[in-house]
């Protein structure tokens, strides 16, 4: 009888369990085999096994009578033989008897698919008919085991791989899972790490940033320290060069102060002499009557005598009255100036000298210094630019100091007017901001007003208005006249005339901005109706020259914008007036420097510029920049 070989149809080994089943066991073996494989499994696995065994397996013959597993019974079918009837007790009774072990050692299965082990049960079947039903039994006996066997193997190999594949499922999908997160979480590093690395680059910027405009912050400040400095140098040196002058100034008019004063005594002495002559005269015609009376003859011939002493008496009184009316007539020839503008100069003039007088006996009575004051006043009035806010805190630090009771108004008030005016010549002058600050000092303490107009009638004779006609009988020489009119001398030598225009056209710009100037709430002491007037008196008494022509461009260019809004169609007669008469007089005198202050006034007029509002009226709400205020530039004349 041929051998078979069982094989299972899977891998040899499965989580460390070695499937090698051996066909020669036997069958309690292969039972606690079995069971141990269970076990295994249940321990191994995540899972539960497919099956769990809860009892021995059982066989059953084919009458369905239970059978104990430690042996089999054997029987024959009615097809293959009959027995007798006592055969059939004899095969009952010996089914009673238990059978002995069957051996498979010989047994041989292979790895062959059922069709095989047909073909081979088919041989064996043949074979069993050679050895008898016994061993035929036997082996189909065997056979079935063996494949009850083997199917049970495949199918706790099949629960094995369905549990490994379910395993590798998980496994895949958790790696997955896992995959997609470290994905999400590079991502995710990524993003911030990109977010991060923005916002260090945004810090190191802004820090970069600021420390550049820290550096250029410094560096404008210490430029400006530096122009500061340097312009208050300057402004020192103009200072002391003014002072310098206005005390020769001040010397030379005391002295012909000191010369009229001789000259008033000398008068009064000849007026005392001729009074005294007078009362001689006539007492000695009295005494005549008293001797006619007494005498006739003597009374006709002392008549005519006495009538010809009389006559005598009276010529020295006589030629003294002809030469004053003779000294009045060349004064007037000599001075252009409406005689009420005349009258407010000398009034402005003597108040403004008396007050001088004053402050110079309290400064030399009194042992404090106040040249704090003054340099603190002109400190402000350097600073006055074109904004609000700077026009409104300056004027309230002068008016401070103007009412402060450690030093003098009077002093603190000559001060202020003699920088505000010295201040004209700067050339970041900001006119009409400065305009400003005179007006809202002046609310608050008038008296700066007559005496800044005091001023600027000294600096500047125009601003009256007045002007000097040039003669030789008047002056002695043509400097005495240049001094006259206003041009300085520095260093014996007098300013050009172009330089003496500059300052005029400077002086004549603050004066029409400042009569020009309109503050909401606070009343301009001397403001358009006074504008007006001083247009009037100019046209009506100056005649037309060069220095004529330009205080009155300057004027128009500053007060023109307001005076034409306030009189309208009046304001334009005086237009009409000036491009007809006095620029006409002006090309009458044929000169050729004339001829761009000429056309200056003119397109002035003719392009209607008196309709636009002038550069730099209406102040700034705030500085463009508020680390540096740029420097205006000086104005450019067009007489150079």
């Amino acid at each position: 009888m041929g051998a078979f070989k069982l094989a299972p149809r899977c891998p040899q080994k499965v989580h460390d369990i070695v499937v090698d089943p051996e066909p020669n066991w036997s069958f309690e073996s292969l039972s606690s085999e079995l069971h141990s494989l269970e076990k295994k499994l249940h321990d191994s696995c995540s899972i539960p096994v497919p099956f769990t065994k809860v009892q021995s397996r059982e066989f059953w013959n084919r009458k369905g009578v239970k059978r104990s597993p430690m042996a089999f019974v054997m029987s024959l079918s009615n097809e293959e033989t009959e027995l007798s009837e006592s055969e059939r007790e004899e095969d009952h009774d010996l089914s009673m008897v238990t059978a002995k072990r069957f051996n498979c050692d010989d047994l041989y299965m292979s790895d062959s698919d059922s069709s095989d082990y047909e073909l081979a049960f088919d041989a064996q079947s043949y074979l069993m008919d050679e050895v008898g039903l016994v061993e035929s039994a036997l082996f189909e006996r065997s056979h079935e085991h063996h494949l009850q066997v083997q199917e049970d193997i495949r199918n706790q190999l099949s629960a094995i791989e369905t549990e490994l594949m379910t395993e590798q499922e998980k496994s895949a999908s958790a790696f997955a899972r896992i995959e997609k997160y470290r994905e999400a979480r590079k991502e995710l590093e990524r993003k911030l790490d990109t977010h991060y690395q923005r916002k260090i680059a945004e810090a190191l910027d802004n820090h970069l940033t600021a420390i550049q405009r820290d550096h250029e912050l410094k560096s404008q400040i210490e430029e400006r320290r530096i122009r500061s400095d340097a312009a208050h140098e300057e402004a020192k040196r103009k200072e002391r060069a003014f002072h310098e002058e206005r005390l020769r100034q001040e010397r030379a008019r005391a002295e012909a102060e000191a010369k009229l004063r001789f000259e008033e005594a000398k008068m009064a002495a000849l007026e005392a002499e001729r009074r005294a002559a007078k009362e001689a005269a006539e007492k000695e015609a009295t005494e005549a009557s008293k001797r006619i009376a007494a005498v006739a003859s003597q009374q006709e011939a002392a008549k005519p005598q006495l009538n010809a002493d009389s006559s005598n008496m009276n010529l020295q009184p006589q030629g003294s009255g002809s030469n004053r009316t003779k000294k009045s007539q060349t004064t007037g020839d000599v001075v252009r100036a409406a005689q009420t503008a005349l009258t407010l100069e000398q009034g402005r003039l003597l108040k403004l000298k008396e007050l001088e007088e004053a402050n110079r006996t309290l400064i030399m009575t009194s042992n404090m210094d106040f040249s704090n004051h003054e340099r603190h006043i002109s400190r402000l009035i350097r600073q006055i630019r074109g904004i609000k806010e700077n026009v409104r805190v300056k004027a309230s630090e002068l008016v401070k100091i103007l009412k402060n009771p450690s030093c003098p108004q009077s002093i603190s008030v000559v001060a202020f007017a003699k920088k505000v005016v010295s201040h004209c010549e700067s050339p970041d002058n900001a006119v009409f901001a400065c305009g400003h600050v005179i007006v809202l000092v002046a609310s608050q303490v008038p008296q700066a007003m007559d005496l800044l107009l005091a001023e600027f009638h000294r600096a500047c004779i125009y601003t009256v208005p007045k002007h000097i006609v040039y003669s030789k009988s008047a002056f002695e020489s043509k400097e005495a006249y240049y001094k006259d009119i206003g041009h300085r001398e520095d260093g014996g030598k007098l300013e050009s005339v172009k330089d003496y225009l500059k300052r005029l056209e400077s002086y004549m710009k603050l004066y029409g901005a400042l009569v020009q100037t309109e503050v909401q709430g606070v009343p301009n002491i001397h403001g358009p109706k006074e504008g007006w007037a001083w247009l009037a008196r100019f046209l009506n008494v100056l005649p037309a020259n060069m220095y004529t022509a330009v205080a009155l461009n300057a004027f128009l260019q500053t007060a023109g914008f307001v005076l034409f809004r306030k009189y309208k169609s009046q304001f334009t007669k005086m237009l009409h007036i000036i491009l007809n008469d006095f620029l006409n007089a002006l090309r009458e005198r044929g000169d050729s420097e004339l001829n761009p202050i000429i056309l200056e006034i003119q397109s002035y007029i003719e392009d209607n510029k008196f309709c636009q509002e002038p550069e730099g009226r209406s102040l700034q709400g705030q500085l463009l920049s508020s680390v540096m205020v740029p420097e205006s530039e000086p104005s450019r004349g067009h007489y150079y």
